[in-house]
């Protein structure tokens, strides 16, 4: 099978696992190493973090770093795992359809077989207007298409996220979003920002297409967001996160008492090494 025959079959098994009998489970990973730790644990797929990314590279998150310094990392990625891969692109480098477009030739050349576009600006408390974040979404859509590689995108809206606009009107724009970028051409519709059950619950029911929620704690667990009917759970850049804090914890352990418990549950060096190698 060719290289472009294998990323056609599983951008389609990608696709299918957000209608499976089973929620699709993502904890995010942002270099080599996180991803052969999940593809060992046992997941059928996986996505990026781009804040994650963008961290381990010395950028704040919002569309700091480059696309090209972005693509480079999910190629690496993408290289190093023989699961499904999709990367998060936030909002696709750019203002214009155009932008959109290249960023989906370019997830699609690093080998990856699906896509996270958000409608952030990176502006607190705005989003990218509605007409012209359904360009970006076609955009993607025909690039896709002309390329043979049927990504699978994952159309976020920043509503709650960024908590624009009074409560009381959050869900009804989010929904508005949502449905319009479903028609656009998304395949999942990704709400990061809500965690309460009966609003997830209502979601689902009102957007009547795969459903992605942010979880962490505070949010409900993962069997009860399957009762909910959520296809997919990603965890962001908490991950990530979470070993920065373990390296904090670590580094107040070794200069308060000077010992190593914080290392313990480390993997060995032989096991990493067989990992990446």
């Amino acid at each position: 099978m060719s290289d472009i025959e294998k990323q056609k079959a599983q951008a389609h098994a990608f696709r299918s696992m957000h209608h499976g009998p089973k929620i699709l489970l993502l904890p995010n990973i942002w270099d080599v190493a996180s991803a052969r730790v999940l593809e060992e644990a046992g997941f059928g797929a996986m996505a990026t973090t781009s804040a994650g990314i963008a961290f381990t590279l010395g950028y704040p998150d919002g569309q700091k770093i480059s696309r090209e310094e972005m693509l480079a990392r999910v190629a690496r990625i993408v290289g190093s795992v023989k699961v499904p891969v999709t990367a998060d692109v936030e909002a696709g480098y750019g203002d214009r359809a155009e932008d959109a477009a290249e960023t989906a030739r370019g997830v699609i050349e690093s080998g990856a077989v699906g896509m996270n576009l958000e409608d952030g600006t990176g502006r607190p408390g705005h989003l990218v207007e509605l007409s012209s974040q359904l360009d970006k979404i076609r955009a993607v859509r025909e690039t896709a298409l002309k390329s043979g590689v049927p990504l699978v995108l994952n159309a976020r809206t920043d509503v709650y996220l960024e908590q624009i606009g009074a409560p009381e009107t959050r869900y009804g724009e989010t929904v508005r979003r949502l449905l319009a970028y479903r028609d656009a051409g998304a395949d999942c519709v990704f709400a990061p920002g809500l965690s309460d059950a009966e609003t997830i619950s209502r979601l689902v029911q009102d957007v009547r297409c795969p459903l992605n929620i942010l979880a962490g704690p505070g949010s409900p667990s993962v069997p009860e967001l399957q009762k909910l009917g959520v296809a997919r759970v990603s965890l962001g850049s908490a991950p990530m996160r979470a070993t920065l804090g373990l390296v904090h914890r670590m580094a107040e352990e070794l200069k308060s008492t000077g010992t190593y418990a914080a290392l313990e549950d480390a993997p060995s060096h032989a096991d990493v090494n067989r990992m990446v190698g």
